[in-house]
């Protein structure tokens, strides 16, 4: 083990990861999202696309624990079982997917999709129709796709929710469940893949520790009458991160 911990603190660009997982901490806090846009590009610069997911799930895994009991009971149970459904369904293909592709275009895919979302969030779109079973199902095969492949699980569903009538108590349950779930089917199926390191999973222990840290201080730091500063401030973050991660800068 703590030749694992000096491979870990070794590790080309940690200061790099280390900034970027406090970065990525800060936008979650006071802004609700934005973890993966914002740590995946710069992650995929000094790690493989299995090891970059890897640390990304450790890290995300234990911030929103304290919250699940209390998101047990909040969530909307038809909802919840429709997006899991979807989600077991569609994320193994997504891993399958990624075990494919190289690096290089694993970069491409999560800076490009990053921006993607981003101009999506920022035009304030939204979908109109009707939230019906089968239309969650497949937005939640959607996320699990995504997410296998790239990381990036939660846009796809959070742009759905923002049309949902249910209380706002509700979605932020229902969602961050979703999130939970998406963390340990992918550590799941990767271990069943053997793509779980123990480097990785001891190098996601050391980002965590600054992510956790970013989500204190960011939720400290939000107020809620500034929300709409707060959310420029995490679009710009994410903007930065996203063309940074951009292989044709050298990287």
């Amino acid at each position: 083990m703590p030749e694992l911990w000096s491979q870990a603190l070794a590790q080309p660009g940690l200061i790099w990861l280390l900034g970027a997982a406090l970065a990525a901490g800060l936008v979650r806090g006071f802004s609700g999202f934005g973890t993966a846009m914002v740590y995946l590009p710069v992650a995929g610069t000094f790690l493989g696309p299995f090891a970059a997911l890897t640390t990304l799930l450790v890290m995300d895994l234990f911030g929103p624990l304290p919250n699940v009991p209390r998101a047990l009971r909040d969530r909307h149970p038809g909802d919840m079982s429709r997006l899991v459904l979807g989600l077991v369904i569609a994320l193994p293909i997504g891993v399958l997917v990624l075990a494919q592709v190289p690096a290089e275009a694993f970069r491409y895919a999560v800076s490009l999709i990053a921006l993607a979302l981003l101009v999506l969030l920022i035009s304030g779109y939204r979908y109109r129709g009707a939230l019906t079973p089968r239309l969650i199902t497949g937005t939640g095969m959607l996320g699990g796709f995504l997410g296998g492949s790239t990381g990036l699980p939660g846009p796809p569903v959070i742009m759905l929710y923002m049309a949902s009538t249910h209380p706002a108590h509700v979605v932020r349950a229902t969602l961050m469940l979703y999130l939970v779930a998406v963390d340990l089917l992918m550590l799941g199926v990767f271990w069943l893949y053997d793509r779980l390191e123990p480097g990785n999973l001891v190098l996601g222990f050391c980002v965590m520790v600054p992510y956790l840290l970013g989500n204190i201080l960011g939720g400290w730091l939000f107020r809620p009458g500034q929300e709409k500063i707060y959310r420029g401030i995490a679009y710009l973050v994410i903007a930065l991160s996203a063309i940074i991660g951009l292989p044709f800068w050298g990287g």
